[in-house]
């Protein structure tokens, strides 16, 4: 009985924080939809600039100049209460985590946040220009670059999707050593394989142009290479706490831990 009300009072812990996110969530996509249309001018500002003078987006569908700009608020407010949302999380969880468990999750989760973050920046600020510069300096002769604005949203979600994991490499790579799945050692032997892997995520993700493939490609490799350094780093810092936790007590050490049980049992 007393487990089953236990399980009860988690869901309702659960129900309530979720909740409490929606809410957020909520609250922040109702600030942002009266500049849903300043939004996305600023997601399309990367193409617009490279359109010739007088160029500009379309909308193939009748009810697209709305729902788009809509969606692009939602994301952007998902965002905004982002940091809320993880705090519900955490707050769910931790309880029943243990302290060493709490010291490793959360600057994990902290740190992916911002690693995402960084990632669709970098993808905003320095690919995309070199992508849409390319796309239509090889446009031919005659052909006006026209964009559906719904397409366009879909491409540079995939392209945000793409480099926001790609960040999150250095992550995976200090997980999986922290809990010992694979050694740092093999992660080192595996480097080939991973450059290689790289540029085909890069082909696969990006148009079709060697610029942006390499803009992909040499981040991921040097961000695996970022997570074997801490990886190291992490490996050798537990292997020292390790050998301190195990190591023999010194004769002045061992005479004061014995003082200190002598006093504890005259004072009982």
């Amino acid at each position: 009985m007393d487990s089953q009300e236990t399980f009860i009072s988690h869901l309702i812990e659960l129900r309530n924080r979720l909740l409490k996110a929606v809410l957020a969530w909520v609250l922040w996509f109702v600030l942002l939809v009266p500049f849903a249309n300043h939004l996305y001018a600023l997601l399309a500002q990367p193409l617009l600039a490279k359109l010739p003078k007088g160029g500009q987006m379309i909308a193939t569908e009748v009810v697209t100049p709305f729902f788009v700009p809509i969606k692009v608020a939602m994301m952007t407010a998902f965002l905004g209460a982002l940091p809320y949302i993880l705090y519900q999380l955490w707050s769910f969880i931790a309880p029943g985590l243990y302290a060493h468990e709490k010291k490793f999750i959360l600057p994990l989760v902290i740190s992916s946040v911002v690693l995402f973050a960084c990632g669709m920046s970098f993808a905003y600020f320095f690919v995309f220009p070199v992508v849409f510069g390319f796309i239509v300096g090889i446009a031919p002769q005659g052909v006006a670059v026209m964009t559906d604005i719904s397409k366009y949203l879909d491409f540079v979600i995939t392209l945000f999707v793409a480099f926001g994991i790609t960040f999150e490499v250095p992550i995976v790579v200090v997980a999986l050593a922290r809990m010992g799945m694979v050694s740092v050692e093999q992660f080192k032997q595996a480097r080939p394989y991973v450059i290689v892997g790289a540029f085909v995520v890069g082909a696969i993700f990006t148009p079709p142009d060697v610029i942006s493939q390499i803009m992909l490609a040499v981040p991921l490799w040097l961000l695996y290479e970022l997570g074997v350094l801490v990886a190291s780093w992490v490996e050798k810092k537990a292997g020292v706490a390790d050998e301190e936790a195990y190591r023999p007590l010194s004769e002045g050490e061992l005479d004061s831990e014995l003082d200190s049980i002598e006093s504890d049992q005259n004072r009982t």
